[in-house]
């Protein structure tokens, strides 16, 4: 009688441990299936967390599953593993979305490209490296209207060159210039109203937009960062669908 105890607590954890087994069998399937990219499994335990287990992969990488594999958190994001659908970039983004007829368009630079049928906003510094990228990029895009917010975060020069390029006879003219072929906009003289880019700054403050570029679409959809030609076809395409769905 006395070892009975002891033989219990055996039994337990030779029950315990054919659980977890049988659970790491499960939710290595499932991921393997549903993410053939993660490669090898190398282990599955348990996390501090009841019902979430680590799993590790490639030696140190290291997600979180539920015990299905059907959704996984990684990178500090939660994955619905049956869609691969970035839940949490979902959420964050119903959240930043901006109406986009409560823009300040007038306080933008207005470029046309073909029709200009579809519309996007993008907030830019003349200084930012990214955003001279993402003009490039810009610039072979068809049938857009882009609304151009001059947004000088990056210093004393970027509020120079944001008054000379706003001041000038062709604003979008002088910016393309600019950031394109790097021809420096003339220096403004006389008296030029700039309020608007000051208006920029504030707007900018009050939506949480902290970098350049931070684009917008017309179906309220927020993107940072300068995103490849494909990915704004894809965005501008999504946006012109969800507009047709309202008509």
């Amino acid at each position: 009688m006395k070892n009975l105890p002891r033989t219990l607590l055996a039994v337990a954890a030779l029950v315990a441990c054919g659980a977890l087994h049988a659970q790491e069998a499960v939710i290595r399937k499932a991921l393997q299936e549903r993410l053939p990219n993660i490669g090898k499994i190398d282990e599955v335990t348990h996390s501090p967390i009841p019902g979430l287990y680590e799993v590790r992969y490639a030696g140190t990488e290291i997600l979180y599953s539920d015990e299905k594999g059907e959704f996984i958190i990684t990178n500090g994001s939660l994955v619905d593993t049956k869609t691969r659908t970035d839940l949490t970039e979902a959420r964050l983004n119903k959240l930043m979305a901006v109406d986009f007829d409560k823009l300040p368009l007038k306080d933008a630079m207005t470029i046309k490209q073909g029709s200009g049928a579809r519309r996007m906003a993008v907030f830019v510094d003349p200084n930012c490296g990214y955003c001279k990228r993402f003009e490039r990029d810009l610039a072979n895009v068809k049938d857009v209207t882009i609304y151009t917010f001059l947004m000088p975060i990056l210093g004393d020069d970027s509020a120079v060159k944001a008054r000379d390029i706003w001041c000038a006879k062709e604003p979008s003219v002088t910016w393309r210039a600019w950031m394109l072929d790097g021809a420096k906009p003339a220096r403004s003289m006389g008296n030029c109203d700039v309020a608007a880019i000051s208006r920029n700054l504030e707007f900018a403050q009050k939506q949480r937009i902290n970098g350049t570029p931070a684009v917008f679409f017309a179906d309220g959809t927020r993107k940072p960062g300068a995103i490849p030609g494909p990915m704004i076809e894809k965005l501008l395409a999504e946006a012109a669908a969800a507009g047709a769905r309202k008509q």
